[in-house]
């Protein structure tokens, strides 16, 4: 389950690169959130190895340098981590600004100066978006005997064996996984697997398709999961 949502101890990472925020963060989660353990990090490089190596429940990252330096960051996290992200933005950050943080992946976006009552709502409703059909930390996905995803350990298990994916083959599942029976485009693929600047190379999704169908796919040459929509992308569907 995620951690210290509904019992035991909510883990916030708060990333503050030239900032001084983390005790005014955790003021306002002691608002709402009794046992709670916050780690704090001066830089991105320490703050992205913490993400991996103490898997909170939320992160914070306070922007106070260059916009595409921000959505770099929120980029790179991205590539392994499904975690919250809620983003702490200057008061003169602009909406296109704000737009590219969302894009770039984070869950929220929250403008200086902000009250302990919004960010308690903020993490809220996030944690209670994590928690459902976002398909996040321990939702674990079983399709028959063919295919199970723990979304918390990241662990693939196809036709009865384990199976080793790269961030943007876990991605690029996941995304198709979450929208079982849906056709999502080449462009949108590119969108939430790479960056929104990666939109007209479809071979590259062509290329991951293929490699997941060699490492999920019983007969990767007659695939029953991950079907061709000739011209637009992909669907991920049990084929009867």
């Amino acid at each position: 389950m995620c951690a210290g949502t509904k019992e035991g101890v909510m883990k916030v990472l708060v990333i503050e690169k030239g900032s001084d925020q983390a005790k005014y963060i955790t003021l306002c989660l002691q608002i709402g959130y009794s046992d709670l353990q916050v780690i704090v990090a001066k830089d991105f490089d320490s703050g992205i190895h913490l993400i991996e190596t103490e898997s909170p429940s939320l992160v914070f990252l306070i922007c106070s340098c260059p916009a595409t330096d921000c959505a770099s960051v929120i980029g790179e996290i991205r590539e392994f981590s499904d975690v919250g992200l809620i983003l702490i933005a200057e008061s003169e950050t602009s909406e296109l600004e704000r737009t590219e943080y969302l894009d770039a992946g984070a869950d929220e976006c929250i403008g200086k100066p902000f009250s302990p009552i919004d960010v308690l709502g903020r993490v809220k409703a996030l944690m209670r978006r994590i928690d459902g059909s976002g398909f996040k930390k321990d939702h674990i996905f079983m399709l028959e005997d063919d295919l199970m995803i723990n979304f918390g350990t990241r662990e693939v298990i196809a036709c009865g064996k384990s199976v080793k994916l790269t961030p943007i083959e876990f991605k690029l599942l996941s995304e198709l996984v979450r929208n079982t029976g849906k056709v999502l485009t080449h462009q949108l693929l590119l969108e939430k697997a790479w960056s929104p600047e990666c939109t007209t190379d479809i071979t590259l999704v062509k290329r991951y398709i293929y490699r997941l169908r060699r490492k999920i796919e019983a007969n990767p040459d007659e695939p029953q999961l991950l079907h061709s929509e000739r011209g637009i992308g992909y669907r991920f569907a049990k084929q009867a």
